[in-house]
């Protein structure tokens, strides 16, 4: 192993994931880059380590199963991993109802769970050697009424304060980004409409620069942009119910087809 820094990245193959993969490489991390694809996965490694003169191991973890998990977990109980990035995510196009209890357990292993137990082992790891970072994607969905999406972003959200917490008299940072709508690949697979009007859409390499940003400063919340750092600022005051009413139209649309 290298004396450079080292990233482990979950969802890393393409998206955001690839973007935080980008950025941490540029900046001379050496990299564990994890996703489902391995051929993708492999690929991205290849251009990374080229690009950048850096070290990318790769590996092929399904994070919606307990094995995938447990894979990633011994990554981090084997090898120095000084910075952590919660990424993978999981897309339901159904609404609650029309999804099966598969696809629930699924979404929620990937985005929870996964989240929950890849903290704890990183922050244990880094707690002992006095330093590191955990970041986790969130979403601004987290204080909405999105159906199990909303509900396990919003879980993510507590875990990584509650995480933040326990770690304050420590060098070790927690981060929950909270980004709002990402121009990436993700909503064409989930073949859901882009809602909203163009100017709520950011890029993945803004998005990513903030977040590292924040991180290094320490802050728990990042909420990349001006503009949704006003939405951010909003949900703390909107009622309830009319947060419900919100969430339903949105639903719909996204929910809709092409």
């Amino acid at each position: 192993m290298s004396d450079r820094p080292r990233a482990l990245i979950t969802g890393a193959s393409a998206g955001l994931g690839r973007e935080y993969a980008e950025q941490l490489a540029r900046d001379g991390y050496d990299l564990v880059l994890a996703a489902r694809g391995e051929s993708e996965l492999r690929q991205a490694a290849l251009e990374l380590a080229q690009q950048h003169h850096i070290h990318a191991d790769v590996c092929v973890a399904d994070l919606a199963t307990q094995r995938g998990i447990d894979d990633l977990t011994d990554v981090i109980d084997s090898t120095r991993i000084d910075v952590l990035v919660n990424n993978a995510g999981f897309g339901l196009k159904t609404s609650m109802l029309d999804s099966t209890a598969d696809q629930l357990i699924a979404s929620d292993m990937v985005m929870l769970r996964a989240v929950t137990l890849l903290s704890r082992a990183a922050a244990v790891r880094m707690r002992d050697r006095g330093r590191g970072g955990i970041v986790t994607v969130s979403s601004l969905a987290a204080f909405g009424t999105y159906g199990t999406y909303s509900a396990v972003k919003s879980a993510a959200l507590l875990v990584t304060e509650a995480l933040a917490a326990e770690l304050a008299d420590t060098a070790v940072t927690v981060t929950a980004v909270l980004p709002g709508f990402i121009t990436t690949e993700f909503h064409d697979r989930m073949r859901v409409r882009r809602a909203g009007p163009a100017w709520l859409w950011l890029d993945a390499e803004r998005v990513v620069s903030e977040s590292l940003a924040d991180a290094r400063r320490g802050r728990i919340i990042s909420v990349p942009s001006l503009r949704y750092k006003a939405v951010y600022a909003a949900a703390q005051l909107v009622p309830h119910p009319l947060v419900r009413t919100l969430s339903d139209g949105f639903g719909r649309s996204r929910r809709g087809k092409h």
